[in-house]
């Protein structure tokens, strides 16, 4: 007996096809045409989100859909306001991707801070006598400054006070922030800090939040890091900030666009490190997210409220 019909963004992880396909009739994504990645979608009643972009359009295209559920916490790609006005219910995955992002924003912080690019580019290249031209960074007892206090940025500082790092935040919508001390602004914040590590949705609010006025807040030497969203940042503002000296280094797993173009220049900086958008992307964290996003779509099928409904107006 075939399932409800089910579009899938992403191939489904390893281990988890087979069970997959015994609940639903798979569609995508290998049935996309290069010219349409939403080809097979029309028949679809549950779509298991990933990157792409979902708006009034995209899901007029199917006609029976009830759920979008990401794979994921952010739906800056989702028109909330049109699934809702449709009803169809989205749902997220915020205990997904926490410890793999926390992990890689980790990795960022400790390659910049330990000038990791620019050693290993000289090695490679045979050069000699490097320990002397070496810098780096000591993170003990230095402050780690987290802008938005969620469950990623929680384990990050976790992570952070094992290093003997001083955790500071600034989040205007979390009173509670156990293990780190609150500071009342972003000026102040980023003042204080000599790591400030980005950890905030994309809104209508947060777009650009960091620019020149902001990197020239920090402390010089500072280290920036990103595992949030690119729109976040003005990356015009980031190279200056970069290029004058003023900043010891960023690592940034989300740019404007998404991939960077081969050619710029935040790919070519010796103290910057980017990656492709790839923090939740371990193993563990995929089967993770996929894991807790299906079950939701079964839920919203078997017309039980699922647990992560970020548009809970439609369910009445």
């Amino acid at each position: 007996m075939t399932g409800p019909p089910v579009w899938f963004e992403r191939a489904i992880p390893p281990g988890l096809v087979q069970g997959t396909a015994q609940r639903c009739e798979v569609l995508g994504p290998g049935d996309a045409t290069p010219d349409d990645p939403y080809s097979a979608l029309a028949p679809a009643v549950a779509i298991m989100a990933g990157a792409f972009l979902y708006n009034a359009d995209v899901m007029d295209r199917a006609p029976g859909l009830r759920v979008i559920a990401r794979t994921g916490i952010g739906v800056d790609r989702v028109d909330l306001a049109a699934a809702t006005e449709r009803g169809i219910a989205v749902v997220n995955t915020p205990d997904g991707p926490t410890v793999s992002t926390a992990e890689h924003a980790l990795t960022l912080l400790l390659m910049i801070a330990k000038n990791v690019r620019i050693s290993s580019a000289q090695l490679r290249s045979g050069s000699t006598g490097l320990y002397g031209s070496h810098d780096a960074i000591e993170l003990r007892e230095k402050i780690l400054g987290l802008v938005g206090y969620g469950r990623i940025a929680q384990q990050l500082a976790r992570y952070a006070r094992s290093l003997g790092m001083v955790i500071r935040t600034f989040d205007p919508y979390t009173a509670n922030t156990p293990g780190a001390e609150p500071t009342a602004s972003l000026p102040d914040l980023l003042a204080a800090a000599d790591v400030v590590s980005v950890h905030v949705p994309l809104t209508t609010d947060t777009v650009g939040m960091f620019g020149a006025a902001e990197f020239a807040e920090m402390k010089p030497d500072a280290i920036f890091v990103n595992t949030a969203r690119g729109g976040l940042v003005d990356q015009e503002a980031l190279l200056a900030a970069i290029d004058s000296g003023h900043l010891f280094g960023a690592g940034l797993d989300v740019t404007e666009p998404e991939p960077l173009p081969s050619d710029h220049p935040l790919l070519h900086r010796d103290n910057v490190v980017v990656t492709p958008h790839v923090a939740s992307g371990t193993r563990a964290g995929k089967r993770r997210m996929f894991e807790m996003a299906f079950a939701q779509v079964v839920q919203v099928l078997d017309g039980e409220r699922p647990p992560h409904l970020v548009n809970p107006e439609v369910w009445a």
